[in-house]
């Protein structure tokens, strides 16, 4: 069945669903996402130079978190069709049935211009800017163009994810610095990899739903190979870049380097899994493993800048 005859298929008419309840709402703004986003902008703002008040640091991650939010409600609404035919998403509030689309679209754009608009009020147009861009990078150029056309989708749509601490950067100092692309850079780099792993044990779902996922496009071996390199990648930039730049002392390139050892060993596991494993445990070992390490990564950071304050204060 083509794509386009899968999407007829599919449609309910708004009229035929409910309005949903406050868990509908809450699954839209995709939670565990906003947690990431929520936890590397504030990172970008505790490492950046000159601190922010208390008060309007909170107003910044709740927009930013608000954002992420939209940016996850309006990806659910476009996507309610394909979602429809995988498992991991058929239970999602639109394609369940609990919850229309057109108040899934309209709660969106809601939040995404509400978002927008007080991060610019409370901080600077810059981080605004930003935060708007972010939406739609990953709603537009992601969701609605690349997702559907390419399997290096993951690849350039990751770079959406990894402008929250850009953000957070310019909420303390209304510009942008290296240290603040080295974070994005992180991120970045970290995507592929993720969700290759995921896409590894889930590519009958996406190739159910028409989803060009690099496994279901250009097949396992490719889509393996390919995680080795990034991880790799990943890994030295993560390890050696910070503390080369000076946004990290030589102990946080020791620890990065250790964590960065077991990402590139469960890789190489995932890469050595044999043709037609159907359980793909390696795979859904490093996808665990992907997100604990990008959260370690962030966490020593923040800790380094902490440490930081203190010499400072007590100097």
């Amino acid at each position: 069945m083509a794509y386009s005859e899968i999407s007829k298929a599919t449609t309910v008419d708004d009229a035929d669903i409910g309005l949903g309840n406050v868990a509908d709402y809450v699954a839209l703004l995709k939670p565990r996402v906003m947690s990431l986003v929520v936890f590397t902008a504030f990172v970008g703002m505790a490492i950046a130079p000159g601190g922010v008040n208390p008060v309007i640091g909170a107003a910044a991650l709740l927009a930013i978190a608000v954002g992420a939010g939209a940016a996850g409600a309006l990806n659910m609404w476009y996507d309610a069709d394909i979602d429809r035919l995988m498992r991991r998403t058929a239970p999602r509030p639109i394609p369940a049935g609990r919850l229309a689309p057109g108040d899934a679209l309209g709660f969106g754009l809601t939040l995404a211009v509400g978002s927008v608009a007080f991060l610019g009020l409370a901080t600077s147009y810059l981080a605004a800017a930003l935060l708007a861009f972010t939406i739609f990078f990953y709603v537009v150029i992601y969701t609605m163009w690349l997702k559907r056309l390419t399997p290096q989708n993951i690849v350039i749509g990751g770079a959406a994810g990894a402008l929250p601490p850009v953000i957070g950067w310019a909420v303390v100092t209304g510009s942008i610095a290296w240290p603040a692309v080295v974070l994005f850079a992180i991120v970045f780099l970290w995507t592929p990899p993720h969700f290759w792993a995921l896409s590894l044990y889930r590519s009958e779902d996406y190739a159910r739903a028409g989803v060009p996922m690099l496994p279901v496009v250009a097949g396992v071996p490719r889509t393996k190979r390919d995680i080795v390199i990034y991880s790799v990648i990943l890994t030295v930039f993560a390890a050696v870049v910070p503390p080369a730049i000076g946004m990290a002392t030589i102990a946080y390139g020791v620890v990065a380097g250790a964590l960065g050892i077991l990402f590139v060993w469960l890789a190489v596991q995932v890469a050595r899994m044999p043709a037609g494993d159907k359980d793909m445990r390696p795979a859904r070992h490093l996808f665990a493993y992907s997100m604990l390490y990008l959260f370690l990564l962030f966490a020593i950071l923040l800790v380094e800048s902490g440490i930081g304050w203190m010499h400072a204060a007590a100097a």
